[in-house]
């Protein structure tokens, strides 16, 4: 496969990752009459039945997903430090997220670990992003937009809330809104360059 087609299959896998991901954590939810968006962690529903296997398979599935459009994603940043910085955290929190599903909270403390690291890493990657983006003139905007977006991410878990079900969303549905912008650019924009 040559480097376009490449770049579009990595920018594919960004643009299935949040409709994929999102759809299944629904799908458990369905099943699960339980679950209280104001009283339990997305976690609560991997630990069993049909909801676990939706929600924990998701989670690995997306996660792996997102390694080749984390990896191909440096095609569309400049070059630079900050730049693989940011898509070493990002390869890092893709694997977070399948940890997430692999070790779901019957698992113990493993469990946190994975899902703090996700938290952490996703929106952390994006800034080294946004940062080095700063630097170009021609990229400055979004580099603006990516930085702001990322850190409202991280922010939102400073905010009150009676569980962390909200913030957990909120959070990835900001993270993969960033996703989406980049893998978008993968399949459209030509090779930056320096």
């Amino acid at each position: 496969m040559n480097r376009k087609g490449l770049r579009f299959v990595a920018g594919l896998c960004g643009l299935v990752v949040p409709v994929l991901v999102f759809s299944l954590i629904f799908l458990a939810i369905h099943y699960s009459p339980w679950f209280d968006w104001r009283r339990n962690a997305l976690s609560d529903l991997g630990v069993d039945g049909v909801a676990a296997l939706l929600f924990n398979s998701g989670l690995i599935v997306g996660g792996l997903l997102l390694l080749p459009f984390s990896i191909g994603v440096v095609r569309v940043l400049p070059r630079g430090v900050l730049s693989l910085l940011g898509v070493v955290l990002l390869v890092l929190s893709t694997l977070s997220l399948c940890g997430i599903g692999l070790f779901p909270e019957t698992a113990g403390r493993v469990h946190l670990y994975f899902s703090i690291a996700f938290f952490v890493l996703l929106p952390l990657s994006f800034i080294f992003m946004g940062v080095s983006e700063l630097r170009h003139p021609n990229m400055r905007s979004e580099g603006i937009l990516i930085i702001l977006v990322a850190i409202s991410a991280a922010l939102i878990w400073t905010l009150p809330w009676s569980s962390v079900a909200i913030p957990e969303a909120a959070s990835a549905l900001l993270g993969y809104i960033l996703v989406a912008v980049k893998a978008l650019e993968l399949i459209r924009e030509p090779v930056t360059e320096g």
